[in-house]
């Protein structure tokens, strides 16, 4: 029988909005059992973020697949003891509040290490658990710009410009937190003993700086927006405008493609303006602008097919699900929904041996899974009547 990498590792989800879910979506699509823990109020915030009244947000359907869902009033003593029995049977805590706030709620590391000594307990926060900066509110846009990634993003002469994807959100409160779970719990397994994982998402951007460090490193500054190797000062390496207001992507680096570029563009005297060669690179960026300019983005598509010269067309995101290589691979899903009916997802980037990806069970509504979880814990009916008369779940 095939089980999935996660099967049986059960995860306490106290985030809410874009990082956390992000980050135990890919736990729970890996075969985690998350339950997704929410106030008995307003709960997760991302179920109407941008919607019309009464809809689900598309972004909240997507975040919290094969999770399970359930609504938990952690203000009252009861609900915090029936976090700390739900911690003696998991394996992850996961929360995103600000530094101080679950030791305030009683459900804090040192009160579910007691119960729990195993337990891997992860806080995300804007900038970590320690520092001046630690209770500061903040968003993607602060944490990008205060780890020196917005000042870097635009044309060159022109302003930071914000990107429509949250750095971030994605790398330093999803990606670096599953990485520093994960490898706490293999070590969990060896010594019978857990960890606690402080991840500071501004960190998270600020650690895979590495084109600005390396910049700094040899001449003691970041070089101006747009100026550098990979920022748009190279003809190879650049975004050019077609006829029709479309854009085609030149990521020529190795002197190899960019001669090939020169080829099918039909001006091999550029071939000397490539990085590697010392050459200028501005007679060739007015060049290609040019000629870029004399033809659709998909008459450009055609005269490059065939040519193997890292030369792509710039997508707009609604054509992907178009896109062969995506659906060779999988990546768009359908999935059912009982209120929402078909939801578009994006399946879990990755292929593995011995793993299907499935979208098991849809985004919970919620308090859905209140009775079934709190069954699972022994807790009599009559006692369970009692907590939801109470509004503790």
């Amino acid at each position: 029988m095939i089980t999935k990498p996660l099967a049986g590792v059960r995860v306490l989800d106290l985030t809410r909005l874009l990082p956390g879910p992000m980050c135990t979506l890919h736990l729970a699509d890996l075969g985690a059992d998350v339950i997704k823990i929410e106030d008995t109020g307003a709960g997760d915030y991302a179920r109407t973020l941008g919607t019309p009244e009464g809809t689900i947000a598309p972004v909240f359907l997507a975040i919290n697949r094969n999770k399970r869902g359930m609504t938990l009033d952690l203000k009252k003593p009861d609900g915090v003891e029936l976090f700390l029995e739900l911690a003696r049977t998991a394996h992850v805590v996961i929360e995103g509040f600000r530094p101080g706030v679950v030791d305030r709620l009683g459900v804090g590391y040192e009160a579910v290490k007691a119960v729990n000594p195993a337990i891997v307990y992860c806080a995300i926060s804007g900038y970590g658990q320690t520092g001046p900066y630690r209770d500061l509110a903040g968003h993607d846009l602060n944490y990008n710009s205060l780890a020196g990634l917005t000042e870097q993003i635009g044309a060159a002469d022109g302003d930071p410009v914000i990107p429509n994807f949250q750095v971030a959100d994605i790398l330093g409160g999803a990606v670096v937190p599953a990485m520093g779970i994960l490898a706490a719990l293999f070590d969990a397994q060896r010594t019978g003993t857990g960890r606690y994982v402080d991840v500071a998402m501004s960190e998270g951007v600020l650690a895979h700086h590495v084109q600005a460090l390396s910049a700094v490193a040899l001449e003691g500054k970041v070089r101006p927006r747009g100026g550098d190797l990979l920022s748009g000062r190279e003809a190879c390496y650049r975004i050019y405008r077609t006829s029709d207001g479309r854009h085609m992507a030149v990521g020529a680096l190795e002197a190899k493609f960019w001669n090939e570029v020169c080829d099918v563009v039909g001006r091999p005297d550029l071939k000397p303006n490539h990085w590697a060669a010392g050459g200028d690179p501005a007679p060739a960026i007015v060049a290609l602008d040019a000629i870029f300019a004399t033809r659709t983005q998909a008459e450009w598509v055609e005269a490059f097919r065939g040519h193997d010269c890292c030369v792509t067309p710039v997508q707009a995101f609604e054509e992907l699900p178009a896109d062969p290589q995506h659906i060779a691979r999988g990546m768009f899903v359908r999935a059912p929904h009982p209120e929402a009916g078909e939801v578009l997802q994006l399946k879990l980037p990755m292929e593995m041996s011995d793993y299907t990806f499935e979208v098991e069970r849809p985004a919970p509504r919620s308090g859905e899974h209140n009775v079934e979880i709190l069954r699972e814990l022994g807790v009599p009916d009559d006692r369970i009547e009692a907590l939801q008369r109470a509004r503790v779940v």
